[in-house]
């Protein structure tokens, strides 16, 4: 959304989920700043959520995009998983950090994704998007295609060409610009 960033979204971001330091600390992408964005907290009450969710279900729905199933990674996704599927009646699927292990040892947990199944990624807080790529890499392995992909907050620039090489719709719906904050470069 960049410029045109839903307020009641920046604000509640800007009231709930941003974290600033005296010094930088190290994030899960490896690399610093001493601003941390926690979407989980940010999103925590109910109706913060589904307003996110119906943010991300209208970009999808004006971008002319159809999706069977969304989902992501645990736990950045987890939430948008189950909201965005609830409002939109889809499946939602969660992808493990490693297989179970036991029983089925899946990575993907919920709806079934396979050859056929039209996907829409969801993330909170993407830096470099690890996390997101990594759901692409395990969604295509089973078959599915990827349609969509969306984050409440994008911390750079990666995440957005990593999806554009591949012509797949990518939005953050708030921006490291939004929320007025440096970008976090690639730690490579």
């Amino acid at each position: 959304m960049g410029a045109m960033a839903d307020q009641q979204l920046l604000t509640i971001m800007n009231e709930r989920g941003v974290i600033r330091f005296d010094e930088p600390v190290q994030l899960r992408s490896g690399g610093y700043s001493d601003t941390f964005l926690d979407g989980k907290k940010a999103l925590s009450n109910g109706a913060a959520l589904r307003h996110a969710c119906q943010l991300m279900i209208d970009a999808a729905r004006a971008d002319g995009v159809a999706w069977d199933a969304v989902g992501g990674l645990t736990m950045g996704a987890d939430h948008f998983a189950h909201g965005v599927a609830l409002l939109a009646e889809r499946d939602w699927f969660s992808i493990r950090k490693q297989p179970k292990g036991r029983g089925t040892n899946k990575w993907v947990e919920g709806g079934s994704i396979g050859p056929g199944t039209r996907v829409y990624l969801v993330d909170d807080v993407v830096t470099t998007g690890g996390s997101i790529q990594e759901a692409y890499l395990r969604v295509t392995e089973l078959g599915a295609e990827v349609v969509y992909a969306a984050t409440m907050a994008d911390r750079g620039e990666v995440a957005a060409e990593f999806f554009a090489v591949r012509d797949i719709p990518y939005l953050p719906l708030l921006t490291y610009r939004d929320l007025g904050i440096a970008p976090v470069e690639r730690t490579e």
